[in-house]
């Protein structure tokens, strides 16, 4: 069973206890300066619950891919300087997450106090999931959380081995939340239901999108993945990005949905650049008059028509994945209409994938906050929508 934090006793014979906390602090910094602290932002509710009881409190996390090696420019003290920002107290830090000065940093704490350690990625042993390693980083605290969606379907030390070494050990408020909308939530949704699937590969997507047939009622493709479904129907799409070696696949998952309850969307029209990426030509075309030397980037005013109808008609959108190539507001039209739409209808709203919520952030500030859940993350949040379970999640219930 999945311990809830409320459910933790954080005092023990009248002493504060030590809680040892897997967050996900992979975060972008520039010039040493966290340039989004969203994830941080996420984890707050946990820690300040945790303060809230009188716990001492030690945060672990990775950040980038080291692999293995200490580098200074994925140090997570920058995330420690920000996070003492953002609590408006001093986070004590240790340059090495298993040394003996860490642990007795740790071993030394007030209630209150937070200690935060350094890039778990820095051994080998955080992703080859050592028990030594595991054993080692254990010694930081008496209580285990995890609250670090983002690597959850990850098997690595910190979220996986290091559960072995506790007895008492639960999931945080945010993978609480995490759990709640995207693995219980798409087994009781209330219809009709939306997919919306965008991105580039359909690769990353299949699995989703299967797991979705019988249980959305219309699934909308969007962003480049939508040019090899069209290709797959014998459309010419000029020079857009197709994975060709995906046709077959697309053509399957066609083929299923006719089957099945679900109907696969497809866009009916395009903006776009003629002959090369940032020509600055821009085109519009249907989807039956794409020039030979045209390249679609967004989806055009039907689709974009066509979508949000049905959107406005659900009871329940999940979406990954932009329908345009967001990061250039030319092309980011598309996107931000199916933003407006769910933020205005009365809906649950789930959406995941860093790309989708980097779009929905720039596009207006505080807009995230209006969806039902945005997922911290992308690799994980695949894997519960294609209905599988989470190598980290399952061990927090041994």
């Amino acid at each position: 069973m999945l311990r809830k934090i409320t459910s933790i006793d954080f005092q023990s014979n009248n002493s504060s206890q030590c809680v040892l906390i897997r967050v996900d602090f992979n975060v972008p910094v520039e010039n040493d300066v966290v340039s989004d602290d969203y994830r941080i932002l996420k984890s707050l509710p946990t820690i300040q619950y945790c303060l809230d009881q009188g716990a001492k409190i030690v945060l672990m996390s990775h950040r980038g891919r080291p692999k293995g090696k200490a580098d200074s420019d994925l140090s997570l003290m920058p995330a420690g300087e920000k996070l003492a920002q953002l609590l408006e107290m001093p986070i004590k830090f240790s340059h090495d997450c298993i040394s003996e000065d860490a642990i007795d940093v740790s071993r030394n704490l007030k209630s209150g106090e937070i200690h935060l350690l350094e890039n778990l990625r820095f051994h080998d042993g955080e992703t080859s999931n050592d028990p030594l390693f595991s054993s080692k980083l254990a010694q930081h605290g008496s209580i285990y959380l995890n609250d670090a969606f983002g690597t959850a379907h990850r098997e690595h030390a910190s979220n996986a081995g290091i559960t072995n070494c506790f007895t008492t050990k639960g999931m945080g408020l945010l993978m609480e939340k995490e759990m709640q909308f995207l693995s219980d939530g798409v087994s009781n949704v209330e219809g009709p239901v939306s997919l919306i699937i965008g991105g580039a590969k359909i690769d990353t997507k299949i699995n989703v999108i299967k797991h979705f047939f019988n249980i959305a009622d219309n699934i909308l493709i969007g962003g480049a993945m939508a040019n090899t479904f069209l290709t797959a129907n014998k459309y010419n799409m000029g020079k857009s990005l197709v994975q060709k070696d995906e046709i077959d696949t697309a053509k399957k998952l066609m083929l299923m949905a006719s089957k099945s309850k679900t109907n696969i969307i497809l866009p009916v029209d395009f903006n776009g650049e003629l002959n090369k990426f940032g020509s600055g030509k821009l085109h519009y075309a249907s989807s039956d008059k794409i020039k030979k030397t045209m390249i679609c980037e967004d989806i055009g005013e039907l689709s974009i028509n066509l979508f949000t109808d049905i959107i406005k008609k659900s009871k329940t959108v999940f979406w990954n994945g932009t329908v345009g190539v967001a990061e250039n507001k030319d092309f980011a039209i598309g996107t931000n209409k199916i933003i407006d739409v769910i933020v205005d209808h009365n809906c649950t709203s789930i959406v995941g994938g860093g790309d989708t919520i980097a779009a929905i952030r720039n596009y207006k500030k505080g807009i995230i906050e209006e969806f039902s859940h945005a997922s911290t993350g992308g690799g994980s949040c695949l894997e519960l929508l294609s209905g599988n379970k989470l190598p980290a999640i399952e061990m927090l219930k041994k």
